[in-house]
């Protein structure tokens, strides 16, 4: 009688600790597949966009802009921080093949050079803080520095 008792104990501390072991101690963040494939879409774009051919820096702002504003938990947002930072320093430098219209007011809200520094700092920044282990990190603080560089320089 002892020894069942004895059995019956260890069966259910087994049974108590199997079904432990099985949760997930951290739940994975829940995604939106709609969101997803939304956000994805504009990241494919802006690739394009960012490209050394098109350098349509302004049109990969815009659809940063978009998608960070609806879906900021975007599961490629490291790499989306990064084509949009390093478009905002190049606007800033006046680099790329779509211009800003001073004549455009909203061109000039969203595009002013004081704003695209801003940016292009911010967006960096926050790969390096907030995605460590991404593969853009690298690339974000080597941007960090070019703009640190730049903004060291004399203007003419």
């Amino acid at each position: 009688m002892k020894q069942k008792l004895i059995l019956a104990v260890a069966l259910i501390t087994l049974a108590t600790i199997s079904v432990f072991a099985q949760r997930n101690p951290t739940p994975a963040i829940q995604r939106d597949p709609v969101m997803e494939a939304d956000a994805k879409h504009n990241l494919d774009v802006a690739k394009q966009a960012f490209t050394p051919l098109k350098q349509a820096y302004k049109q990969v702002l815009l659809r940063f802009d978009e998608t960070f504003a609806a879906y900021p938990e975007f599961s490629k947002m490291d790499e989306f921080l990064y084509i949009a930072g390093m478009s905002s320093f190049y606007l800033s430098e006046n680099k790329g093949k779509q211009k800003i219209d001073p004549k455009n007011k909203r061109d000039m809200e969203r595009f002013a050079h004081e704003r695209l520094v801003i940016d292009a700092k911010a967006f960096l920044s926050m790969i390096v803080d907030k995605y460590p282990q991404s593969k853009f990190v690298e690339d974000a603080q080597k941007g960090l520095k070019e703009i640190e560089e730049s903004e060291a320089k004399p203007t003419q």
